[in-house]
């Protein structure tokens, strides 16, 4: 059969959904980690939480997957397939057919990227590819909205203890973080730390094997605005593990024994999100130096966030852990001790900022000297660098205009000047 060539892609995507429900149906040994993910979320159980067998493809579900409305008018000649018009149901009435036809289509990207595919089409002798390899890069539910919606659902049900512990922090799928590491400019050491994590996830069974626990702890010591809550987000993306963002001013209660119990809450959470990466910022909030404060609630809270630390691990729990201090003077030194790996966040040098300016600039109209850019913006961070377009975008658009200059981004720079000293003074005298 030849299709038509505007059809081919949407008659393809109706034939893998097919062929994907039918492998899957057919194999208990495959999960929901070996489908793609449009498919997995429109079959998502958020109850049961699990995809259901056995999936049930009609011309809603191709609707609302691919976007396709009417999809059985795209594929009724193929000699396969058949329709029941009780559910709008389209099913395969000949699977070895349709996988020989599939195969012989421009489809092996689609089997690659569809680990359900992969695992029928690797034991096939005509087909070259590796079931394993297509399950690992295939994105892990973990990622998805749909599975973090259906846990936090679960623990909400259990009561209002439950409810009032999710409401102590910020909770983000992997697939909802706008921020990324390749949109990132990082130094040589976070780019460093960034892969021994990775490894050190991939390799998690290992680890356990030898009892090497004290790893994926992580700590983030810098001045506001050069990026360690975007990294901390941008690794969410990266390893796919949900983000779940606490401030500790935030679970610090008015009723000080309140704030032992809240710290208690917050990592208990983490645990039962796992694999995740619990993101604690402020942390010279609580665990400052103790000397500070002979208060006993402030000291049974260090303590107990103390404790916390030493009973979570990215080994055994599957929790990732990172501290972020803008006021590394302040913590306490048993704080620092908790901490696997100290990750330096300094103010951006000359290169790094001309790097900024290169990305934040790269869907802007306009031709700039980026590195005359750089040499103007001395100390200033790599938020800094953003509000600085943020400025000079809004005064163009106030002219009507959605090209810059290499002259509006210098006029921001200098208005940008009394602000950022007032600023570094500020800092400076904390």
């Amino acid at each position: 059969m030849v299709l038509v060539e505007d059809s081919e892609s949407q008659v393809l995507d109706i034939v893998e959904l097919l062929l994907t429900a039918h492998i899957y149906n057919s194999n208990n040994q495959l999960d929901e980690n070996d489908m793609p993910p449009p498919i997995r979320k429109n079959y998502w159980n958020s109850k049961e939480r699990k995809v259901e067998r056995p999936i049930v493809v009609s011309e809603k579900s191709v609707e609302g997957i691919f976007e396709i409305p009417h999809g059985w008018s795209l594929i009724k000649t193929l000699p396969f397939v058949s329709f029941d018009e009780f559910g709008a149901r389209i099913s395969l009435t000949v699977f070895d057919l349709g996988a020989k036809w599939f195969a012989n289509q421009d489809s092996l990207s689609r089997i690659k990227r569809n680990p359900t595919l992969a695992f029928y089409y690797s034991q096939q002798d005509s087909i070259d590819v590796n079931y394993e390899q297509a399950r690992q890069d295939n994105k892990p539910i973990e990622m998805d909205r749909e599975w973090i919606h259906s846990l936090t659902d679960e623990i909400a049900g259990e009561g209002e203890e439950a409810e009032d512990m999710l409401k102590l922090v910020a909770i983000s799928a992997p697939e909802d973080v706008r921020e990324s590491l390749g949109k990132l400019v990082l130094t040589q050491e976070q780019v460093e730390e960034i892969e021994k994590i990775v490894k050190a996830i991939q390799y998690r069974e290992y680890l356990k094997e030898i009892e090497l626990f004290e790893i994926g702890k992580l700590l983030f010591v810098g001045p506001p605005g050069t990026g360690k809550t975007s990294v901390a987000r941008a690794l969410s993306k990266e390893l796919g593990m949900p983000f779940l963002e606490v401030r500790l001013s935030m679970i610090t209660s008015q009723y000080l024994g309140e704030t032992t119990k809240n710290i208690g809450k917050v990592f208990t959470l983490a645990k039962r999100l796992s694999p995740c990466i619990l993101f604690i910022d402020e942390f010279d909030y609580v665990a400052k130096t103790r000397l500070a404060d002979e208060h006993g609630a402030i000291k049974r809270a260090v303590n107990m966030l103390l404790k916390s630390i030493d009973d979570i691990s990215l080994v055994d729990d599957g929790v990732l852990l990172i501290g972020a201090t803008n006021h590394p003077k302040l913590l306490d030194s048993a704080a620092w001790r908790r901490f696997d790996k100290i990750v330096d966040f300094p103010i951006p040098d000359a290169l790094m900022r001309k790097e900024i300016f290169e990305k934040i600039l790269a869907r802007v109209t306009g031709t700039f000297d980026t590195q005359k850019l750089a040499d103007m913006t001395d100390q200033c961070t790599g938020s800094d660098l953003r509000l600085i377009l943020r400025e000079a975008v809004l005064k163009a658009l106030f002219e009507d205009r959605t090209d810059l200059t290499q002259g509006d981004l210098e006029e921001a720079v200098s208005d940008f000047s009394k602000r950022f000293e007032l600023k570094m003074s500020a800092y400076e005298n904390i």
